[in-house]
Order: structure tokens, then C-alpha cells, then sequence
């Protein structure tokens, strides 16, 4: 298990399970912080493969009607009042902001990813912007997240 002294990670084992800081780092998968261009653009890779599996296969039809409130207002669905909509929306994000800290170690960018989804996901619900345009920004925010890193920015926590 990692402990953190002065910035150092401190490496400790518990019976028959070492814990590391990140699953994809255990796995030899993606080397945060990342010290080469591939290395980064591995780890762009792996936020985007984490971004397609919140946004599709994880999201499902319940979460992707109830965080749209205006499609709640149309619908008028009793077992589905819009008030559900915040709810929704911020188990979405939490499901981004997740995949997020699983790749990158970092709980404050799995924090950024959380409040950026949820900006980025309510513009879309209110129809300030459409489906491809949402799809843009989240990348971005993937792609940001892996310059940063790149760039020896790491988070501190």
C-alpha cells in the first residue's frame, strides 16, 4: 500500500495484497506521471476509454432520461418527476469523475472532472449544445488532464 511522506511514496504490503497509488500503474498499464509524449497520449487513451464506458454502456436509459429535465418535463412520467434530475445527473458525474481518478491517481482531477461534466452535461441538457459538441469538450477535458500531467503538473492530492 502507498503512504505519502514529504511527496514520496512509501510502498508497504498487506498479506497477499500490495496496493499501489493507481490501478492502471499496478497493472503496468499507464505510467502516471507521464514522462514521454507516448506515455501521455497512453494515458489520454485511457481517460477516453473511460470517458465511452461512463457515456454509454455505464450510463443506461434510466440515468440518461433522468438527468435531462427537460426530457422529464415532456415525458410526464410520474414515476419519473423531474425533480430526479439532480440526482441523476450527479451519480453521471460521479461515474466520470471515477473512471477519472482510477487512471490518473488524482482525487483533485477526478474533483475537476466532476464539476466539469456536470457544467459540460447541464449545457447539453438545456440545449445550448448538441450531442458532438458535448463530446468535444469532454475530450478536452481528457486531453487537458493528460498535458497537465505531461507537463509535471501532478496534483497534490
Amino acid at each position: 500500500m502507498l503512504l505519502w511522506k514529504d511527496g514520496e511514496a512509501l510502498n508497504f504490503k498487506l498479506p497477499a495484497l500490495e496496493v499501489k497509488r493507481n490501478l492502471f500503474y499496478m497493472s503496468g498499464l499507464v505510467e502516471i506521471p507521464p514522462h514521454t509524449l507516448l506515455a501521455a497520449v497512453q494515458v489520454f487513451f485511457a481517460l477516453s476509454i473511460g470517458h465511452a464506458m461512463m457515456d454509454f454502456p455505464f450510463q443506461g436509459e434510466y440515468i440518461a432520461t433522468g438527468k435531462n429535465w427537460r426530457l422529464l418535463k415532456k415525458l410526464q412520467d410520474p414515476s419519473r418527476p423531474v425533480q430526479i434530475w439532480i440526482w441523476c445527473m450527479s451519480a453521471h458525474c460521479f461515474l466520470h469523475a471515477g473512471a477519472v481518478w482510477l487512471v490518473t491517481g488524482s482525487f483533485l482531477l477526478c474533483l475537476i472532472e466532476f464539476i466539469a461534466h456536470w457544467i459540460i452535461d447541464v449545457l447539453k441538457c438545456s440545449g445550448k449544445t448538441n450531442f458532438h459538441q458535448d463530446q468535444i469538450l469532454h475530450y478536452f477535458c481528457k486531453l487537458s488532464y493528460s498535458v497537465v500531467l505531461y507537463l509535471g503538473c501532478e496534483p497534490p492530492f
